[in-house]
């Protein structure tokens, strides 16, 4: 595990609040991360599709969302979602993966009001609810799963749908984990002196450290987006020390929203 010892296990945030947090790492370097948890019992997971593209702190307040996370990968220059989105059982539109990591890269599907993650051949052909494909999945059965020379999703040859590996190295990264009792939403600074970022690899042993059971990558880079009570928490950078004001444009988000 490429994180120092001495900040695993991690202690989560109480349900329903945002922590920050300093992370040393093993070659000496140091990042932050933001952490918010939401208790399963009182919060609902819903996928949110940003029609025509918005900076999701703006979009939040435009429509009283109080709690949300950056969503899958998008295609330049339309911003049509990359991977497959389903909201209430209904498909939208995106520009599928190609296959054959199409039917292997996680989602995050919500059906009754209960969360999974999973590689989408673990999943119905057609699900009901909520479903969002992103990837690659980090956690499987409390376990760090991600090994960048495996590839197993395809990520590290870009599959000619990235502009660039986002297996290789340290950047801002975001994801989504499930424990026991809770939602876990992680948002990681970086491209910065004081923050380096993580890899794949880290950002796994983090959220396996959080006590997360399961966990997916999300869209990171200067899309990294964590939203909690109405405000953006990280900070996200576009490029080596240059600040993206309010954090890229973004086609989907993770809302973490009330039961009634």
């Amino acid at each position: 595990m490429a994180l120092a010892t001495h900040v695993a296990p991690l202690r989560t945030p109480r349900a329903g609040s945002a922590r920050r947090m300093r992370l040393d790492l093993q070659d000496g370097a140091r990042t932050t991360i933001h952490v918010a948890a939401y208790d399963t019992a009182r919060t609902e997971l819903r996928v949110a599709v940003l029609r025509g593209q918005a900076k999701l702190e703006a979009w939040c307040a435009g429509q009283g969302v109080q709690e949300a996370i950056v969503g899958g990968f998008f295609v330049r220059p339309h911003g049509l979602p990359l991977g497959e989105v389903r909201t209430r059982g209904v498909a939208r539109e995106h520009v599928p993966f190609t296959a054959p990591f199409d039917r292997v890269r996680a989602c995050v599907h919500v059906d009754g009001g209960v969360a999974a993650i999973a590689p989408r051949s673990d999943l119905p052909s057609a699900p009901r609810g909520d479903l969002l494909q992103a990837g690659p999945l980090l956690v499987r059965d409390g376990r760090p799963v991600f090994r960048r020379e495996e590839d197993r999703e395809g990520f590290s040859a870009a599959n000619g749908q990235f502009d660039s590996d986002i297996t290789d190295g340290r950047y801002p990264r975001a994801a989504l984990g499930l424990a026991d009792d809770r939602l876990i939403a992680v948002a990681v600074d970086g491209r910065s002196r004081h923050d380096a970022g993580l890899t794949l690899e880290e950002l796994a042993a983090l959220m396996a450290a959080l006590d997360c059971h399961s966990a997916m990558n999300l869209d990171g880079g200067g899309s990294t987006s964590l939203i909690s009570d109405g405000r953006l928490r990280n900070r996200p950078r576009s490029n080596f020390d240059v600040p993206e004001d309010g954090g890229r444009p973004v086609s989907t988000a993770l809302l973490f929203v009330p039961r009634t």
